[in-house]
């Protein structure tokens, strides 16, 4: 995986993302004019007739009303305000109204307390907190769009240089898309307090190639391959409550309340950011998961250390 990028609205590479920013550079620009104004006439002022100890005791000349200020400070914010709804509106209405192509990657994304499951429908991919999308070039346009949903309670998906905040609300169903120019990997959160472990539910993007992104998928689509080395890990794994929450596919697992197992190894973390994902921390995390994050619903698995170790094994084969 290429190193992640530091999440910033001013160093976009995607089309929405490019939109946001500009936006966001000319209203700064505007708010910047008037704080230079304000802030200029209050230092003349403060300058030009502020008292001086040598200054005599007399009330200053006083000045009631004038209908050119008037004007001036009612006509001016009215036109200011204007212009900013119409270009933001105009913006919305570009980022909010582009047409699905017809070979566009599509994704659904489901937020969870607290982890993102995610589809691929037309690919038959499910994985979790790491999204996988080709990259987007002129002379060949690579658009996603995604469909987001919540299962629980609101979300909201951000990841700063692909695209704006949007709400992941349970039983309505929002969209946003994408169209990543360069490759590389990105990093996003949950941008809506969503309870206990808000802070510890990342989001990853990864840029690919095409063909690179054409051997993900394909990889993806493939099932773990048996291993006699590890036939009592996998056995293990189907006789606890794994099964009941997680799918291994061709396997009897086939749970679809927590991730998709059936590709962990190739996932870079655990638990949507909580930690990365090494052997010695899978291990850990089926022990104990509320040690890495609290009030997360797997619960310990309660296995002794043989166990723990056949069950690793297996699980760590799952590429």
């Amino acid at each position: 995986m290429t190193p992640i990028q530091t999440p910033s609205i001013f160093a976009p590479v995607s089309t929405p993302a490019f939109a946001i920013r500009d936006l966001s550079l000319f209203v700064l620009g505007i708010t910047a004019v008037i704080f230079l104004i304000v802030a200029g006439c209050a230092a003349y002022a403060l300058i030009r007739f502020g008292r001086r100890p040598t200054d005599p005791e007399v009330e200053p000349a006083q000045v009631y009303g004038s209908t050119q200020i008037g004007l001036a400070w009612t006509v001016v914010p009215f036109l200011i305000v204007v212009v900013l709804f119409l270009v933001t509106a105009r913006y919305v209405w570009g980022i909010e109204r582009r047409a699905q192509p017809p070979d566009a990657l599509e994704i659904t994304i489901v937020g969870n307390q607290w982890w993102w499951e995610i589809r691929y429908p037309k690919l038959g991919i499910v994985t979790a907190n790491e999204i996988h999308v080709p990259v987007s070039d002129a002379t060949n346009p690579a658009l996603t769009f995604i469909t987001l949903q919540s299962v629980d309670v609101v979300h909201s998906f951000w990841v700063p240089q692909l695209a704006g905040k949007m709400d992941v609300i349970p039983n309505k169903t929002n969209r946003v898309w994408i169209e990543p120019r360069r490759v590389g990997t990105y990093v996003g959160q949950c941008a809506e307090y969503c309870g206990l472990q808000h802070a510890l539910m990342l989001l990853v993007v990864v840029v690919h190639p095409k063909d690179e992104f054409r051997a993900w998928v394909a990889a993806q689509q493939t099932s773990p391959v048996e291993q006699a080395a590890t036939r009592a890990g996998e056995e293990l794994f189907s006789s606890l409550a794994c099964i009941n929450c997680h799918t291994v596919r061709g396997t009897r697992g086939n749970g679809v309340f927590g991730p998709d197992l059936t590709h962990l190894m190739s996932r870079s973390k655990l638990g949507a950011g909580a930690v990365r994902n090494t052997r010695d921390n899978i291990r850990a995390w089926v022990k104990d998961p509320g040690a890495f994050k609290a009030g997360v619903l797997m619960p310990a698995m309660k296995l002794d250390d043989t166990q723990l170790d056949q069950l690793v094994a297996y699980l760590v084969t799952l590429r």
